[in-house]
């Protein structure tokens, strides 16, 4: 029997008689998925793990033990026997596992372990933003998925978000109120951009979305729910919330359809329905006939209709008007799915922060039932929405934070204020009904200790107060020892350094600097206001002290795999900021009419460039690093035909580079293998010859001309093949002393202008 299968067989009896039968079912089900979990990562080697699911009414709890060579797990949930497992193991040095790459070493014969109990602070452990189904996933496979849900598991996850599958819903949905294929062809978005087609704010771009996607993403979505259900998590799942094709209005005339303001610089509006229509409860409920007919019933279903986009009422009367949007958009979810959770998004309480004043957020929750509500404050590394809202006036709530933004990559985190502020929230008078922990990343494939250490926040050891948890210092030592097997103490104090040096920043700014976006000043489109560029934050000189110490040790210190991957991101996190401030001197030197000095630091920006660039491509035995390369390949794996794998290779080039709209051109910008040679460093020499001829010349620098020269390769680049990529180094040591060695060399000044 399937996992399927005995899902549906479990849900579907009704019969008093069978529940104990049933639950027992269910209760081998789950544990056989965790089984098979731990079965993944050792491969053939079976571990001695014993499990113990028991049924009760208590928050989730688990318990664990090594005995006689046996790893004992007890707890109440799925989720909460693979988070134990995984804590136990992790604390003892014995497995770690991330996006970058797996370690796995059991000692001949295992210790005992004493029993330790962990409970969790919060009913609900949320993950996932509705971003990362274009910034990460929109070309991963069932391997690939099943991966990342083994990683939910892992880390305690009951709430994912799941928005794969959709397409296919709102297909049906479209066909069945009149509009045509061909209508909807140019209608929908690309497969990179589709997260923002399903918020309102686009439509149809860098489309079209081929027929064949739609139906991958629909069988994945089966596998991914069937999944997560088998772990007894309660995926978040879409709903309508009010957005429209343009067409409908040609088919239902007398419906009140609000054309919306153009979202973030595109051209393009998108159509919204009001709730109050009766055209709107009719829409809403058949697109949750037609997803639960396809994907079976469910619960937490997702409506934000108005992210980052203000909702169309009168300025008399906007409160009273945001609570009837409010009420309306509840009951039309009602009389769907009765008994259904209404989940929506707090972001743009604090995005939009000028419209949403306390009385506005107020009255859009007011006339909602506190017991059909969800709130998913995600935003809370940038905004404090809960607390000035008394959290959400009785709304159950999820505090969390998103941490990543467009899928960048820079090296950051802050561990200490995660700890702080869950502190806050957990004992603050105003906390209202929270009821659950998140974290909502844009996108994922850096960092992972920064999601490793939130999500141990929501656990406690039994009798131990969350203020009195492991130090930090404690939890990365432990950490690092499961990560890179035997630590060498020289890495181990100067991982104390990186720490205070990178993560210890709340909050990435340079990223969407006075409303240009990149993650950093190479990887945004030149232009001279960048002298006014207010750097990184962090302890950079810290940083580059303890890369150069690291890269002194003998090599039987650096071998770890993990730990040559994390010195490659950290080297070149160091390294791309001394290419902004190198970047910052070279405009000033040509601005200047230096001639002879803008050359020899444009010079040096190269150098720097292609060597980071180069070291990017460095791949550890045994880990895994997202590059251009990789990222347009999958894209093009996902195609079956040329045409579609033309169409996704556009899609990836796309969304990493321009995105589309002016305001988010570099949004989605990456410190990746490929980009810096082959797209950062052409703009910038571009540029830096726009001003050198200008110089020479004796002609005021051109900005808007050579704005446009920038725009001109941006449409050359999307079109033409990748080149080869660079070769990487051999020797990691040798290419991390050369990179250091450029960086000394450079002499540029280490505070910026």
């Amino acid at each position: 029997m399937t996992l399927s299968t005995l899902t549906s067989a479990v849900s579907a009896s009704t019969q008093p008689a069978d529940e104990s039968a049933n639950q027992a079912a269910y209760s081998t089900l789950q544990e056989n998925t965790v089984e098979a979990i731990f079965q993944r990562l050792s491969g053939d080697s079976k571990l001695p793990l014993q499990w113990t699911l028991q049924s009760d009414s208590q928050p989730h709890w688990v318990e664990t033990s090594i005995e006689n060579g046996v790893i004992k797990v007890r707890g109440n949930a799925a989720t909460a026997l693979a988070y134990g497992a995984y804590q136990l193991l992790r604390s003892q040095g014995y497995l770690s596992v991330s996006w970058e790459g797996n370690r796995l070493a059991l000692p001949a014969i295992l210790p005992d372990v004493a029993p330790q109990r962990l409970d969790s602070l919060f009913t609900d452990r949320a993950y996932l933003n509705v971003c990362a189904y274009g910034y990460s996933s929109p070309w991963w496979d069932w391997p690939r998925w099943q991966q990342e849900i083994d990683w939910m598991a892992l880390h305690g996850v009951t709430q994912p978000v799941a928005m794969e599958g959709q397409e296919f819903i709102w297909q049906q949905l479209w066909r069945e109120f009149g509009l045509s294929d061909t209508e909807l062809t140019q209608y929908f978005s690309g497969p990179a951009f589709l997260p923002w087609q399903r918020m309102g704010n686009i439509e149809a771009h860098a489309g079209p979305l081929p027929q064949s996607y739609i139906e991958k993403k629909r069988q994945l979505q089966r596998q991914i729910l069937t999944q997560m259900q088998a772990l007894d998590m309660q995926p978040v799942v879409p709903a309508f919330s009010g957005y429209v094709p343009a067409g409908l209005k040609q088919l239902f005339p007398q419906a009140r359809i609000k054309k919306m303001k153009a979202w973030s610089g595109f051209a393009r509006e998108t159509y919204w329905l009001d709730p109050a229509d009766p055209l709107f409860s009719k829409i809403a409920k058949r697109f949750i006939e037609l997803y639960q007919a396809e994907y079976g019933p469910q619960r937490y279903f997702l409506l934000d209709a108005f992210n980052e986009m203000l909702p169309p009422v009168s300025t008399a009367n906007k409160n009273a008007e945001l609570a009837n949007y409010g009420a309306a958009l509840y009951q039309t979810l009602a009389q769907a799915s009765p008994g259904a959770i209404w989940v929506m998004q707090g972001w743009m309480f604090g995005s939009d922060a000028h419209f949403w004043d306390l009385p506005a957020i107020e009255a859009f929750l007011s006339k909602v039932p506190a017991n059909n509500m969800l709130i998913h404050d995600i935003g809370n590394d940038r905004f404090d929405v809960w607390q000035k809202a008394k959290g959400f006036y009785g709304k159950p709530w999820v505090f969390g934070f998103i941490h990543n933004y467009g899928g960048s990559n820079p090296v950051y985190g802050d561990f200490d204020f995660y700890r702080h502020k869950t502190n806050i929230a957990l004992n603050h008078s105003d906390k209202g009904q929270l009821r659950g922990f998140g974290a909502f990343p844009e996108g994922i494939h850096s960092n992972s200790l920064v999601y490793d250490f939130m999500f141990d926040l929501a656990w406690q050891a039994k009798s131990t107060a969350p203020t009195q948890q492991a130090s930090t210092t404690d939890w990365l030592a432990q950490q690092l020892q499961a990560r890179y097997g035997k630590l060498d103490p020289a890495v181990k104090a100067q991982w104390l350094n990186i720490y205070k040096a990178v993560y210890s920043t709340r909050y990435w700014e340079p990223r969407w600097w006075e409303d240009a976006a990149g993650g950093a000043l190479l990887q945004k489109r030149p232009k001279l206001d960048y002298l006014r560029y207010s750097g990184a934050p962090g302890n950079l000189m810290l940083l580059d002290q303890a890369l150069r110490d690291l890269t002194q040790l003998p090599a039987s210190a650096l071998k770890a795999p993990l730990l040559q991957f994390d010195l490659v991101d950290l080297q070149r996190h160091s390294a791309t900021q001394h290419i902004d401030m190198l970047l910052q001197h070279t405009m000033l030197a040509y601005s200047q009419g230096q001639l002879a000095q803008g050359d020899k630091l444009r010079a040096q920006v190269k150098a720097l460039v292609l060597a980071v660039d180069a070291l990017m491509g460095y791949q550890a035995p045994g880990t895994k690093r997202e590059t251009l390369y990789s990222w347009v390949a999958d894209a093009r794996a996902y195609g079956d035909t040329a045409t579609e794998k033309a169409l996704y290779e556009h899609n990836a080039k796309l969304q990493v580079t321009r995105w589309g709209g002016d305001k988010l051109k570099d949004y989605a910008s990456k410190a990746w293998f490929g980009l810096y040679a082959q797209y950062y460093l052409p703009r910038w020499e571009l540029f830096f010859t726009a001003q050198r001829e200008a110089l020479v010349a004796k002609k005021t620098f051109a900005a808007k001309a050579t704005e446009a020269k920038l725009i001109a390769f941006d449409d050359v680049w999307l079109q033409q093949p990748l080149a080869a990529p660079q070769q990487a180094p051999a020797d990691l040591k040798v290419a991390l002393t050369a990179i250091q060695q450029q960086i000394l060399a450079s002499k540029a000044p280490p505070s910026n202008l």
